[in-house]
């Protein structure tokens, strides 16, 4: 059950920022932003819609704004013609036991295995629910993301993290693959929104889910970014060839979408960088940074938001 403590307790993670998000963004903006598929919609629900990006792959797109707090996060699902990969634990786990039903409906299998992409809140305390189908799926992680949900976290319910016991952890530096029977699935560790990221990328047809490295069209969480590795990190992810990301956050996006995000990254650490040679704080700089109007607009917006991002930045320059 999703409490007011255990919100509290996790405030400094997405799940907070997402909540103060919806709150200064505007309804006809979050109506804009939450109906802009790219794949062809299968299943549409208070908290997102799940689209077939293409054969044996769908992507969840989380609508976090409206309220519905059971995924929050984005996810999906990679089929072979042996097993199914889940992506994300979400939020609750309502939102892992809902993807894993339409895993079944959509393919005939419970998924068989599960990717959670880093330890906030709203990727990985709901992943208890794909236990609910028998066998349990076998949850992929990396020692440090398994370690902070438990730690950091804190899930009440004790199902939450004894879903993670069993995680085969994934090497720090070391990709691996998967294979799902007939197609071959890379899970990257990588870092930058947090010190435990991970990457799951198929080459054919190209989609890359990116986790929270990369959010469509909204400043990222810093809260626990390495704002140097954030950067080499998203770079790594973009593809010279025509690619479906999927964003931890916001709508599905191609190269010219996952484009503006990086040069939405650079501005931020252009202002951070001059703003610390400076000598100005972190606050004051913050406060009066603005993205570039050749940008554009985005969907969510708070100077909370650069106010995490420049003290992220400040920690690495040394302030």
């Amino acid at each position: 059950m999703l409490t007011r403590r255990n919100f509290l307790v996790q405030s400094s993670s997405c799940a907070a920022h997402l909540a103060l998000a919806a709150a200064v963004t505007l309804p006809v903006r979050r109506a804009r932003w939450a109906q802009n598929p790219i794949g062809r919609v299968v299943a549409r629900e208070a908290f997102g819609t799940l689209e077939q990006i293409a054969d044996g792959m769908w992507a969840l797109v989380s609508d976090p704004l409206g309220g519905d707090r059971t995924t929050l996060a984005n996810g999906g699902l990679i089929a072979g013609s042996a097993h199914v990969l889940a992506i994300e634990g979400f939020y609750q786990p309502a939102g892992a036991t809902w993807l894993a039903g339409k895993a079944r409906e959509l393919t005939g299998r419970w998924p068989t295995h599960v990717a959670l992409t880093h330890y906030h809140s709203d990727h990985a305390n709901g992943v208890a629910g794909y236990a609910s189908g028998a066998p349990a799926p076998v949850l992929h992680a990396t020692a440090r993301t398994r370690d902070d949900v438990v730690e950091r976290n804190r899930p009440e319910d004790a199902a939450r993290s004894a879903a993670l016991a069993d995680a085969v952890l994934l090497a720090d530096t070391a990709p691996m693959t998967l294979d799902l029977g007939g197609r071959a699935v890379r899970i990257v560790p990588r870092q930058g929104h947090t010190a435990s990221d991970i990457s799951i990328e198929v080459d054919d047809p190209s989609v890359v889910f990116c986790g929270d490295l990369v959010w469509n069209a909204m400043v990222p969480n810093y809260v626990d970014a390495i704002p140097t590795k954030l950067d080499a990190a998203v770079r790594a992810l973009r593809r010279d060839r025509e690619t479906i990301y999927v964003p931890g956050h916001g709508a599905l996006a191609r190269a010219p979408e996952f484009d503006r995000y990086v040069v939405m990254l650079e501005a931020i650490g252009t202002g951070a960088r001059a703003a610390h040679a400076q000598g100005r704080s972190a606050e004051d700089a913050a406060a009066a940074f603005a993205l570039p109007a050749s940008l554009g607009e985005w969907a969510l917006f708070s100077p909370t938001f650069f106010a995490r991002a420049f003290a992220a930045w400040y920690r690495e320059l040394g302030a």
